[in-house]
């Protein structure tokens, strides 16, 4: 699907006080209102905190697509939970060559797997994130009204999908400067109608779903524990969720980071409740966990030592429902990216009514499917298939159509372009043990997303009093909760809000924490 929307001329003109005014207010409103990151080199406890990297306008995203992402959600939802509940489709996928040539996957799928006949809890939550880019479809020319553009999934993200309570708060920010200067000074009738600034509250949906969780636990006074970093600057993002927990929900919030829940996370035998002690009140009853909600745990480096495997393991054998369970996680590699664009594959997962209900009521149609799938772009895989093989020519030969993508979490691992050919060839020269499959095998190829062109706004970097003027790519995420695996609970499917994150187009990755990307909002354009 494609809309002939033309994007407006981007961001209109603003005199220089009415620029230096609009950075006064859009600083003091973060700072006041927790939008905000620690210093790079905060101590602790921490005494000083920054606005996070932030938009000085909103950017203007098609209304009409807009619209499209947050209904696919629940869709999304459904489809992710059912492939984590298939164990024959993981264990072809995951268990395949990826595990093999993938150190960090084949740990996480051969650990799941030795422990998977042992779980007790079937209970599993998901705080998703879909990513997508606006597409410039060259191939169809123009409109009368402007260029084709649609939109194309980049991911979905099954684990620490973070953001969700800061990118509330740049929504309400922007809907605050709108109102506190007359519409932005007037300067442009899109920023004159508040209609424009779409109500957005994932900070409240996510705890929300959180909240579900913890009720289909069924222990009033459990709590959820948050996995976490260690030195950890997106902490106010997770702060607001904890106080969202403990205001709205009455639920505690107990954090705790790998190392220190491998001294302290208990199982108790009969029950195989998740129990831990306070260091602080040794004298206590250890706290019963709920839920356990990881904001770590995605990237190699938060696996250091076998330690942090081992108490990954003890923590999946316990009672407490997992956000996400090991199998989750799996289900959110780029390789199960790549196989769901294989044909019948996502047909059977959405259509197939002997599949569990996970929330739909099995009332997916055949347009949902379709409507999904004009969201994505071309997939291949890096193996000796018929695919893998013209993959690897295309890579070769038409590499700035492509990018290579690892299967990694958190931004940075991916091979852009021209880089791609002489990576492969690097790839070639690694040793390989009998047997093993190539190294390019962990990898899969997309097709690059080309986000419309001459849009541009103000952008902060994070403790910095002045803006940049930069030409824009903004990535739109749609939020979801799914609390699905049970037979004695009603299945929970909800959307649960957006996140826009732009940055300059200069850049093929992203990162809020580094300053590349900014925070940001849409502004719904007709």
């Amino acid at each position: 699907m494609s809309v002939s929307t033309a994007l407006p001329e981007w961001p209109p003109a603003l005199t220089p006080e009415q620029h230096s005014r609009l950075i006064l207010l859009s600083s003091t409103y973060a700072l006041s209102h927790g939008f905000t990151l620690l210093p790079p080199s905060s101590r602790q406890p921490p005494t000083s905190a920054i606005p996070a990297p932030l938009s000085l306008l909103p950017t203007p995203f098609p209304r009409e697509l807009y619209e499209l992402a947050v209904s696919l959600q629940p869709i999304y939802n459904a489809l992710y939970a059912r492939i984590t509940l298939d164990w024959d489709f993981l264990d072809r996928v995951m268990g395949g060559s990826v595990s093999k040539v993938d150190e960090f996957q084949g740990e996480l799928w051969r650990g799941w797997k030795s422990i998977r006949d042992d779980l007790v809890q079937p209970l599993q939550l998901g705080l998703f994130r879909s990513d997508y880019l606006l597409h410039q479809d060259q191939s169809q020319g123009t409109s009368e009204k402007g260029d084709n553009i649609g939109i194309k999934q980049v991911e979905f993200n099954t684990i620490a999908a973070s953001f969700g309570a800061l990118s509330q708060r740049a929504g309400e920010m922007h809907r605050y400067l709108a109102k506190a200067t007359n519409g932005y000074y007037s300067i442009s009738p899109h920023l004159s109608e508040i209609s424009n600034f779409p109500q957005n509250e994932p900070l409240k949906k996510l705890a929300a779903g959180l909240a579900e969780g913890w009720k289909a636990y069924g222990n009033e006074k459990a709590v959820v524990l948050f996995v976490v970093q260690d030195g950890e600057r997106n902490v106010f993002d997770q702060k607001w969720l904890e106080y969202e927990l403990l205001e709205s929900h009455d639920i505690p919030v107990i954090r705790h980071t790998f190392s220190e829940l491998s001294s302290l996370a208990q199982i108790e035998p009969s029950t195989k409740n998740l129990l831990l002690p306070s260091p602080l009140e040794p004298s206590l009853p250890s706290k019963e966990v709920a839920v356990i909600y990881y904001r770590s745990a995605y990237t190699p480096t938060d696996y250091p030592t076998s330690s942090e495997w081992d108490t990954r393991l003890l923590l999946e054998k316990s009672k407490a429902i997992k956000c996400p369970s090991m199998a989750l996680q799996l289900a959110g590699a780029k390789k199960i990216q790549q196989v769901l664009c294989e044909p019948g594959v996502l047909e059977d997962f959405l259509l197939n009514k002997k599949r569990p209900d996970v929330g739909l009521e099995n009332k997916i149609t055949q347009e949902d499917v379709d409507r999904l799938r004009l969201t994505w772009i071309g997939l291949w895989p890096m193996d000796n298939s018929a695919l893998g093989k013209e993959a690897y020519q295309l890579a070769l030969n038409e590499s700035e159509r492509f990018v290579l993508k690892p299967q990694r979490e958190g931004g940075g691992n991916n091979i852009y372009r021209e880089n791609i050919p002489p990576y492969l060839k690097e790839l070639e020269k690694e040793k390989r043990e009998q047997g093993e499959p190539e190294k390019k095998e962990a990898f899969i190829l997309m097709e690059l997303i080309e986000p419309p062109k001459n849009v541009q706004n103000w952008l902060v970097k994070g403790g910095e009093n002045k803006a940049r003027k930069a030409d824009v790519v903004s990535e739109l995420g749609v939020y979801g909760v799914s609390l699905f695996g049970g037979s004695e609970i009603q299945t929970f499917n909800s959307t649960a809000g957006t996140l826009l994150r732009t940055k300059g187009r200069e850049s093929d990755e992203g990162g809020v924490a580094i300053g590349i990307s900014s925070i940001d909002s849409p502004l719904l354009v007709d």
